[in-house]
């Protein structure tokens, strides 16, 4: 399992390389380049599945075994 992605803004393409929490999905995250402040896209559960180059670690978990996503259960 990856627990390192790296994040590209949409806005202004600046990226970052971060370490993805593992208990928990990122919804929020400001932008190092611009500031912006970023969600998760319609239907992902964080940013690092929207704007990394890396799924978040319960994502990589469900791919990896079959099952629903930890983060995702509803």
């Amino acid at each position: 399992m990856q627990l390192v992605s790296t994040i590209i803004c949409p806005l202004c393409g600046h990226q970052s390389t971060e370490t993805m929490p593992i208990d928990a999905c990122q919804f929020f995250y400001e932008c190092r380049g611009c500031g912006a402040l970023l969600k998760p896209k319609a239907g992902d559960c964080c940013v690092f599945c929207s704007y990394g180059d890396t799924p978040c670690p319960p994502i990589q978990e469900a791919r990896e075994t079959g099952r629903p996503a930890s983060c995702c259960a509803k």
